[in-house]
């Protein structure tokens, strides 16, 4: 196939898919820096004209990893329904999108369809969209799952109390999740990123949240965000556990830059299902974001997008109850500015909803970034349209441990209102028995952790 087109006169050409897949992608600093983008707007939109001629069988018999040399890429391809994709193979990506933002496609539909996509194909589309495009379609699809309680359902946002210290203090710890439960925050999980990775400081951290959620009787689940290795250890030993967490890429050479395998997670996939407390089926948290394979010299050539849609591809063999792209974590290397990491947030939600897993984003930059609190909330607004399943709650906003900036506990409260959305289900009823919440809206109760003190 030619890829080429003639736009005002000028002949572009582009000379594998690979090529032309970074030129069509918005613009990314991470993408520059690898020599992918395009280097107008002009050679941008040649290369979109050209990449919505593009059918879907080409995509898929061009992995950006070959099948033969890559673990990744074989969990994707060996998961793809042979059924649906031969029903959709000879689509054109453009004919694609049109079908994915038509008015009589609904998100059961997309659901189906997505059971014969790759990874590959998920990106190619999301580059013919616009922000407003990508929040549109993802609103049509919704993505639950169960652990304890039930994440994803429509009208429901919720939030992960992230209660991070930077010594990992006990008493201070349990501070700031008391507030961010007086806020409504912890539906989606007590979830702590520990600033020392042992198994004894791991396994302290276990036993603390779980003892807050049995003592208060908490319909949620907690998760310390170690490496996977050392949850599994703790969990072996008894530490009660509600969730395995991981950090993955896109390919199997990023993945061990992380110091994990598709082994490995397939073997704490059966550990979690045998010995995590709640009644589950989804045990599994996996965070992902655009430029880490770059980082770790993993791309294989590859624009961030198509790498990223690569991770949502081999968490989804997990059935996992949540996924989330840390989408301005990773610097300005890679994401410049706040115009950047939005697009990179509605990308990656759009694209974990097509893949068929539980999304949501923890909307954030650090502070080396050209990017700020309004930012951040905008994309925390778009999202909310887009009906993304769970934020970040940091108390104020400003994690003490991870030095960065994200969503508060009050932020996830107000995006609640906001959009007339409520917590999960088992969550709310839970916060209406304390008092902490009626009809949907904070009582004059929340927000003072003081409340858990006093009883």
């Amino acid at each position: 196939m030619l890829f080429r087109t003639r736009l005002h006169g000028k002949l572009y050409e582009f000379p594998d898919i690979r090529v032309l897949m970074g030129k069509a992608n918005e613009e990314k600093s991470g993408d520059r820096l690898a020599g992918l983008a395009a280097q107008t707007a002009t050679e941008r939109i040649a290369a979109r004209f050209v990449l919505a001629e593009v059918p879907l069988w080409l995509l898929r018999e061009n992995p950006a990893v070959p099948y033969e040399s890559d673990e990744v890429t074989r969990v994707i391809q060996d998961a793809v329904n042979e059924t649906v994709y031969n029903e959709i193979r000879d689509w054109t990506l453009g004919a694609f999108r049109e079908w994915l933002l038509a008015d009589t496609t609904d998100g059961e539909m997309i659901r189906r369809v997505s059971g014969g996509l790759t990874a590959e194909m998920i990106a190619g589309v999301a580059k013919l969209m616009s922000n407003m495009d990508l929040i549109y379609g993802a609103a049509k699809i919704r993505v639950s799952a169960h652990c304890n309680n039930t994440m994803g359902l429509p009208g429901t946002l919720c939030s992960r109390n992230q209660p991070n210290h930077p010594t990992d203090s006990p008493e201070g710890i349990r501070a700031a999740l008391f507030e961010g439960l007086s806020y409504g925050s912890g539906d989606s999980a007590i979830g702590i990123n520990p600033a020392d990775d042992s198994p004894a400081s791991v396994a302290r951290l276990l036993d603390m949240s779980y003892g807050v959620i049995k003592a208060w009787n908490i319909p949620t689940q907690n998760c310390i965000l170690a490496h996977i290795a050392t949850q599994m250890q703790c969990l072996r030993a008894g530490s009660p556990t509600g969730l395995l967490f991981q950090s993955i890429a896109g390919s199997q050479k990023g993945n061990e830059s992380f110091g994990i395998s598709v082994d490995l997670l397939d073997e704490a996939y059966a550990l979690a299902r045998k010995y995590c407390f709640p009644t589950g089926p989804s045990y599994m948290y996996f965070e992902t974001g655009q430029g880490s394979e770059l980082s770790a010299d993993a791309h294989h050539g590859w624009d961030q997008v198509v790498m990223e849609a690569r991770c949502y591809g081999l968490s989804k063999r997990y059935n996992p109850y949540q996924v989330n792209s840390v989408v301005g974590f990773i610097g300005p290397e890679y994401l410049f500015n706040a115009a950047q990491i939005q697009r990179a947030g509605l990308e990656d939600h759009f694209m974990g909803k097509l893949t068929g897993v539980p999304m949501g984003c923890d909307a954030c930059y650090t502070n080396h970034v050209s990017a700020d609190q309004n930012s951040i909330e905008n994309l925390a607004v778009m999202l909310s349209a887009a009906g993304c399943n769970y934020f970040m709650g940091v108390p104020m906003g400003d994690d003490s441990m991870l030095a960065y900036q994200s969503t508060s506990y009050h932020d996830t409260a107000t995006l609640r209102q906001l959009f007339k959305l409520r917590p999960a289900p088992e969550f709310e009823r839970w916060l209406e028995d304390l008092g902490l919440m009626k009809d949907g809206r904070l009582t004059e109760k929340a927000g003072d952790p003081s409340f858990f003190l006093r009883r």
